[in-house]
Formats: structure tokens, C-alpha cells, sequence
């Protein structure tokens, strides 16, 4: 079971608890495909953001999203998400101008999400 509860914070919207019946484990991710204008999609690099205002992994994991079926529910910290256009040098920050923030993502195509690569063993 996934819980996510967003406070009021200056990331996102706030978000009363929304409960996910998780179908497989937590996968980091790196980047999503979404619409921000309708008919355009463009990739866009995402990461948790947390109240303290700092970044963190999100996550992408598959769930029962009530009656619609299996997708992909992309999380991040306790204030959500924090989005920017792919190939960005910019700091991730509020003041960002061309940052922005999301309480999650649900996608149920996993086409539009980019995991990140594990991390490689050496010995």
C-alpha cells in the first residue's frame, strides 16, 4: 500500500491522504513525458522535492488505479515532485522560473517514463 499525504507546502498543491494498492516495487525514475499545452509532449527531467526544499529520488510503481486498471504512480518527497524541461542546467530550486511542481503522476503508459539506470557493481 502506497500513502501520499502533501501538507501545504510551496511546491505543490496540497493533497489529502490518496491510498494506492501497490502491484510491484518502487523503481527510481528519471525523466516523464507529459502535456503541459495540449497535443505537445515533451520529456522533462523529475525528482522528489521535500518540505526542507530539497531534492530527492521519485519513484515510479505500478498500482491498481480504481477501476481504470494497472499504472504507474510516480511519487516523490513529502512535497511531491519538482519537473523541468529536459537538458536544464538549472539548480533544482522554487525560484526556478521554468520549475515546477506536482503533488504525483499517474500514467498509464509506461512509454512515458524514463527509469534510472542501477547504479553498476564494481569489484
Amino acid at each position: 500500500m502506497i500513502v501520499i499525504e502533501i501538507p501545504p507546502n510551496a511546491n505543490c498543491e496540497t493533497v489529502e491522504m490518496r491510498i494506492f494498492h501497490d502491484l510491484g516495487p518502487p523503481r527510481p525514475v528519471s525523466r516523464v513525458r507529459l502535456e503541459r499545452e495540449p497535443g505537445v509532449s515533451q520529456w522533462y527531467e523529475v525528482t522528489g522535492w521535500t518540505v526542507a526544499g530539497s531534492a530527492q529520488p521519485a519513484l515510479a510503481q505500478h498500482v491498481d488505479d480504481s477501476g481504470e486498471g494497472v499504472a504507474l504512480l510516480i511519487y516523490g518527497g513529502d512535497a511531491g515532485l519538482r519537473l523541468r524541461p529536459s537538458g536544464s542546467q538549472a539548480p533544482w530550486q522554487l525560484d526556478q522560473p521554468e520549475q515546477w511542481g506536482l503533488s504525483f503522476i499517474l500514467t498509464s503508459d509506461a512509454a512515458d517514463v524514463e527509469f534510472t539506470a542501477p547504479a553498476q557493481e564494481t569489484s
